[in-house]
Order: structure tokens, then sequence, then C-alpha cells
């Protein structure tokens, strides 16, 4: 399955650039290149990854790549409420996503990347994210994902499942 990455360089020069999708199940899409939904395709590090992550971070996340992230994980704002460091209406307000806001949405689609390649599917994913965990304290992953030490906690557990390390 292919996908079609536009890419965005510095000048502003637009190109097309075609990444390789090995998992089932997923639809190909138009996914603007480090926007949120591409980092939940391409989520492996590469040269430079996180300084342009960090550069979107700090210009902030556009209301449309939220949308994109949230449709691309079938999931909706609503089931993010608790998370996010603004309110949904709030959200809904504004075109452009503060720096707090921004860095919490790139968190989110980097752990929907690693959790999607680790169970193979996004139903499987979402089940686990939404299942009482022993290694957690019996506590739901997904309820953990309000603070940086809980997506640490719930990513630290996604690679040792994904290493077959279990605690």
């Amino acid at each position: 399955m292919s996908v079609e990455v536009k890419s965005e360089d510095s000048n502003k020069k637009k190109g097309v650039v075609s990444a390789r999708v090995a998992k089932k199940g997923r639809n190909p899409a138009s996914l603007t290149r480090f926007s949120p939904s591409w980092v939940v395709v391409n989520s492996k590090d590469a040269p430079g990854f996180k300084l342009e992550l960090i550069s979107r971070i700090r210009k902030g996340v556009k209301k449309s790549d939220w949308k994109q992230l949230i449709q691309y994980t079938g999931s909706t704002e609503k089931e993010f409420e608790h998370i996010l460091p603004v309110s949904i209406s709030s959200m809904q307000k504004k075109t452009i996503y503060g720096k707090e806001t921004s860095e919490r949405i790139y968190e989110l689609a980097r752990l929907f990347g690693l959790g999607y390649e680790v169970f193979d599917s996004k139903e499987d994913f979402k089940k686990w994210l939404m299942t009482p965990s022993k290694t957690l304290g019996n506590k739901v992953p997904f309820e953990l994902l309000d603070s940086s030490f809980g997506f640490e906690m719930v990513e630290n557990e996604i690679i040792r499942i994904q290493y077959n390390v279990y605690s």
C-alpha cells in the first residue's frame, strides 16, 4: 500500500514523496510531511526528525492537522479531552494551537505510531489502551496520558511488549 506524502522544505517548495505502509487496514491518504498524522505513519526517527518536530511544535499545529489526526486514529476530540492542556471548545476557536497543545498532539501521534507498529492494528492498540494493565498499577493506559510521566510509562510498556519483556 502506498501513501502519498507532501513535503515542504524551508523554502516552501512542494514535492511529493512516496512512502510504503506495511500495516493492513490503513487507508491511503495524502499526508503533509511532518504533520501529526504523518508522524503516526512514519514513527521511526530519521536524521533531523526530532529537530523538525520541535520546529513544528514551536510554530503550532494547525486545526486541520489535528482534525486529520483524529480522523486517522478513528477517534473523537471528546476522547482526548482529559489529555489535552486546553478544552475542546477553546481548540475549536483557534486555527493554530499553542506550544503546549501542539507538543501534546505530537506526543499522541508518536505514541499511536508506536502502538500501531507493535499491535499490528488500530483496533488492537485501542483495545489495549482501554484495558487496565497490571504493570501500570492496574490503571487504564489511556488515562495516564494526561501527564508527561504517564506518557513515558505507557510508551515504555509498549516497548516492553514489542520486545516481549514482561514485568
